[in-house]
């Protein structure tokens, strides 16, 4: 009886320690890239918490990873909130995700689930060599870790492939040009989880929270919206008709359709990338100037100044919109690439209206039009007058009361010799030294 009654102390489980907590179980996804979008989705999640007054935040991480300087932001949001938090680990806790996790109270890992492989990578994938940003990200997560009372040197193992880090609790040894990286059965026995569960709500019965109260995290239809148009292959395709659109109305002006729908495709680029918090607004007010300084270009002469300045703008609001640099300048390429093979198409079928024929001169004056390129004065010939200046060969005649500039056919005429007109072409007036009669 009385090792009956001693039992539940011995055991020391905190769902028994913990038994009765109250507040309601708030549940918040943790399964995109580490990015500012991913950001905001959590900073709304732990203000929902609060105001509902939330006695544990479960977040439900399944993540590569992604960017440092969102998971530091985030980590600290974590560590600071004053609501009790645990780190349900789905499927991976990668890189930045495995940061996010040791600044929770607690770790819960699902079987099969995975911690650690946190070295630094480039945009390529290729491992960060730079100490400075090794050494920083390690001391970052070496005082996660050291925060719940974990083995900061696993921590360490982590990121730093230079290290060697010995692991007893599993028979393991990290060597040189190896990553640290823990199934959930390893990082239970070596404290890098605290418990073995299946389900977040699991995990939050097994904290002591009953599950009354459980409330899951959904992304808004905005939210929804904005990671569709993030989608790479999406973005591409956005700036493939965008730009394909927007050129062809500059250049073949009237049909007004392909200008809506490129306007509408780059407004669509940038608000999906506005609402997942890559974009500021600085990206649009360079969308606009490069619009309109290429639009000007076209009218008004300005040796490229202004399409190169557009262009510029262009590309600059374009790739400040994206989430990865990189991967902006890929699809922009992709799609400037296909966009010009669309405009020479449509530039060759449509060549007849392109804006182009506004600085070609197309009218012909010609003759059988009614035009001439001077009067003719064929009633001159035969025609007898005086010179009145020496012709040497060309002078002024007078012929019946009228003065006209003439020339001879070669010959020098003294002034005042009889003349008469031979030859009338246009405004050339051939004479010659009339014969006495």
């Amino acid at each position: 009886m009385l090792l009956t009654l001693l039992l539940p102390l011995w055991i020391g489980i905190p769902s028994a320690q913990a038994a009765g907590k109250s507040g309601a179980v708030y549940i918040i996804p943790v399964d995109k890239p580490i990015e500012q979008g991913l950001g905001k989705f959590m900073e709304r999640g732990f203000k929902e918490a609060e105001e509902m007054n939330a006695g544990l935040i479960v977040l439900d991480i399944n993540t590569p990873g992604g960017r440092v300087d969102t998971a530091e932001k985030l980590g600290l949001m974590i560590k600071e909130s004053p609501i009790e938090t645990v780190a349900f680990v789905r499927g991976d806790a990668a890189s930045a995700g495995s940061f996010l996790a040791l600044n929770a109270d607690k770790i819960v890992m699902s079987p099969g689930s995975m911690i650690g492989a946190a070295a630094m990578v480039d945009s390529t994938g290729k491992h960060v060599d730079d100490p400075k940003l090794v050494a920083f990200w390690k001391s970052k997560m070496q005082g996660a870790a050291e925060k719940s009372g974990r083995d900061s040197d696993i921590a360490a193992g982590m990121t730093d492939v230079n290290i060697v880090v010995e692991m007893p609790e599993i028979n393991k040894t990290k060597q040189k040009g190896e990553i640290i990286a823990l199934s959930a059965e390893e990082a239970l026995k070596v404290g890098y989880a605290d418990h073995i569960g299946n389900t977040p709500e699991e995990a939050a019965t097994w904290l002591g929270y009953g599950q009354g109260d459980v409330f899951k995290m959904e992304r808004t239809t905005a939210e929804n919206i904005s990671t569709f148009l993030t989608n790479p292959i999406v973005m591409t395709i956005l700036l493939f008709i965008g730009i394909a659109g927007v050129i062809i109305e500059l250049i073949v002006p009237g049909f007004g359709v392909p200008g809506i729908v490129g306007i509408v495709c780059f407004v669509l680029y940038f608000s999906g990338n506005y609402i997942a918090g890559f974009a500021g607004a600085e990206t649009w007010i360079l969308f606009t100037i490069g619009l309109v300084m290429m639009i000007l270009e076209m009218f008004i002469p300005s040796f490229g100044i202004l399409g190169i300045v557009g262009s510029i703008a262009l590309v600059a609001g374009v790739v400040r919109a994206a989430y990865d640099t990189s991967d902006a300048f890929v699809s922009l390429g992709i799609a400037f690439g296909a966009a010009l093979v669309v405009v020479a198409i449509i530039a060759v079928v449509f060549k007849d209206r392109g804006i182009w024929n506004r600085f070609i001169l197309s009218d012909r004056l010609s003759a059988d039009r009614g035009y001439s390129s001077a009067t003719e004065r064929k009633e001159l010939i035969g025609m007898q007058g005086i010179s009145l200046t020496p012709l040497r060969p060309a002078g002024t005649a007078l012929f019946d009361g009228e003065r006209i500039d003439v020339v001879t056919d070669g010959g020098f005429i003294p002034v005042d010799t009889p003349i008469i007109v031979i030859k009338a072409e246009g405004t050339r007036i051939v004479v010659q030294q009339a014969l006495p009669v």
